[in-house]
This record gives structure tokens, sequence and C-alpha cells, in this order.
């Protein structure tokens, strides 16, 4: 009877020794999947981009795809924003760790002028060039709107607040003598405001964008009416003398429905990065794979990112000491 009872309580030892043994199994498994887990997901960043109908959004989307696919530690997240001027705020509150940005604003957010007055942003530094911005003033021949000087009294999408769409319209529209009020103003991107040039809601829209731009092309495909504003030869003078905006040609051929060369405005998007959140070593990768896989990026725009390109924008702003490693190496800085 003893010896029978001595054999089960000896099994029950081996079973609870074998169930033991396989619950610290489980915890160390467990414990290899999470730490596996927070290895493949890396270091998380946010990047500020556009409004949804503009250029910096769905560009953003590839240039964050391309990054993620090709660099190990890290995972970029793109998100919607008001473009230039919100995403460099929210780099200074710390929201963002990368942005997308004209880079005009960001001269006035690194001196404190413009819509940063008071307020400088000393914590983003360049990483690479983007793509030129061109001001696109569009219309229709509906609308009988034959120049910019006509928009008075207008209703004109002048880009979201916080936009450089915005900042360069305003200075365009103070060329020709326009101030808040001689127009009604829509402060929002080109993806709504095509869709109210369609329907007729509003009568003009001022967008910085790329060239060609795949929404001006979808509204002419809809209209059939589409017609560019042209800047003129003194307006020009004034914005540059009074901003860094600079003239720019719309060939003709840009749009396979423009057969006249147009004149406009330009600047350059340039990437930055929040220097208190993107170190050294991410920001050199981020610089090289912009350059080295932008053959991978799917968006038009990205042809636009070369070692030819790369430092157009630059300008006085300052360089992460990463992305500057990295120019340094191939010879360009």
């Amino acid at each position: 009877m003893f010896k029978k009872k001595y054999v089960f309580l000896t099994f029950l030892l081996v079973m609870l020794l074998a169930v033991t043994t396989a619950c610290g199994g489980d915890d160390d498994t467990a414990g290899d999947d999470a730490d596996k887990q927070d290895s493949e997901e890396g270091t998380a960043l946010l990047m500020g981009t556009g409004s949804q109908g503009g250029t910096y959004f769905p560009l953003g989307q590839e240039m964050a795809n391309v990054w993620n696919d090709q660099i190990d530690g890290i995972n970029v997240t793109s998100t919607e924003s008001g473009a230039s001027v919100e995403n460099l705020a929210k780099i200074l509150n710390g929201e963002f760790d990368l942005g997308m940005t004209v880079n005009l604003p960001a001269y006035d957010a690194l001196e404190g002028t413009g819509d940063f007055e008071g307020k400088k942003v000393e914590n983003f530094a360049y990483i690479g060039h983007i793509y030129p911005e061109v001001l696109q003033v569009v219309t229709r021949d509906s609308t009988g709107i034959n120049s910019i000087e006509d928009l008075k009294g207008k209703r004109v999408a002048i880009g979201p607040p916080g936009s450089g769409t915005q900042a360069a319209t305003k200075i365009v529209l103070e060329a020709y003598g326009l101030q808040d009020g001689d127009y009604e103003a829509y402060q929002e991107g080109f993806g709504d405001a095509k869709s109210k040039l369609q329907d007729g809601t509003i009568d003009a829209s001022f967008g910085l964008l790329g060239l060609p731009d795949a929404g001006i092309d979808e509204l002419q495909a809809s209209v059939k009416d589409v017609k560019f504003l042209p800047v003129s030869d003194d307006a020009i003078k004034f914005i540059e003398d009074n901003s860094g905006y600079a003239a720019f040609t719309i060939p003709a051929g840009s749009y396979e429905w423009l057969e006249e060369d147009v004149s406009a405005a330009s600047a350059f998007a340039v990437l930055v990065a929040n220097t208190d959140s993107v170190n050294d070593d991410i920001a050199y990768d981020l610089a090289k794979v912009m350059l080295e896989h932008a053959d991978q990026n799917t968006h038009p725009q990205a042809k636009h990112m070369t070692e030819e390109n790369a430092l157009n924008g630059l300008g006085d702003l300052p360089m992460h000491p990463g992305a500057e490693k990295y120019y340094q190496e191939i010879g360009i800085r």
C-alpha cells in the first residue's frame, strides 16, 4: 500500500516538474517574441507631410516606405498635416520627428520671422532636397478670369493655414495689390480646392505643387477647361525683391494639354529633422537612402532626389551632422 502511494506521489512530482518546465519554456518564448517585436519595430519616427490633395502627402508615404524597407531599426510613419509651417511648429513642440517643408518657411522658422515672428525654431536641421515647388495658379475658362489681378472679389483657395502655399499665395497677391479682404479666401489644400473648382464653388486656386501635378491633370480630365494664370514680369520682380521665391517657367507640354509656357514662381521642398529625437546615425541613413534608393520611390517627384539637387534649398539652414557626414563622403559638401 505504501509502495503504491510512493509511486503515485513520484508520478505527481514528475508531472508537476514537467508542467513547470513547460510553463517556464513558454515564458522564455514569450520574452523572446517580445524582444524580437521590439527589435523589428525599431525606432518609431513620425513625419509631417501635407494635405491629401497635394504633393507632400503621397510622396511622404512613398518616402516612408522606402526608408522602412531599406533601413534596419527604424519605422517611419507619414501623417497628413497643414504642411510647412505646421510641420516646423510640431517639430518645435516635439510632436514630429521629421517634416517636409518649403525652404522659405524654414528660413523664417530659424530666424523667428514671418509665421514664426518672435518664436524661433532651433531644434531642426536639414536632411535633404526633395523636389522643386512650383506655385501653380489655376482657374477655368468658364469663370471669365484671365489674370491674377482679376481675382479681386473672387472666391480663391489660398492653401491651408500654416502651409507654404498660403505664404507664397499672399506674396503673389500682394504683388498685384490684393490684400486680405480683397477676395474671399478658402483656406484648404488643393485636393478640396480641386473639387470646389470642379463644381463651381470657387473661382481659382493656388497650389505650391510638384510639376506636373496629378490633381491638376484630374481636374482637366473632368472639366476640360482648366486654365493657368501666369505671373507677370513686374509681379515676379516684386516677389523676388520681397521673398526668396524665384521666377520659374512651366514649359508647354508639362501637361499634355498645356500648349504654351506659363510664368510662375518657385522654391524648394526639403526634408528637415527634429534634432532632439533624430540622432546622427539615423540622419545619415535617411539622407543616404533618399538619394541612393530614389529609384524605388514610385512617386513622380522622386526623380528630383539626386546628388546634383541634394543641397538645393539648404541656404543658411543648419545641416544635420549625420546628413553632413553622408554628403561629405560622396563629395558634395
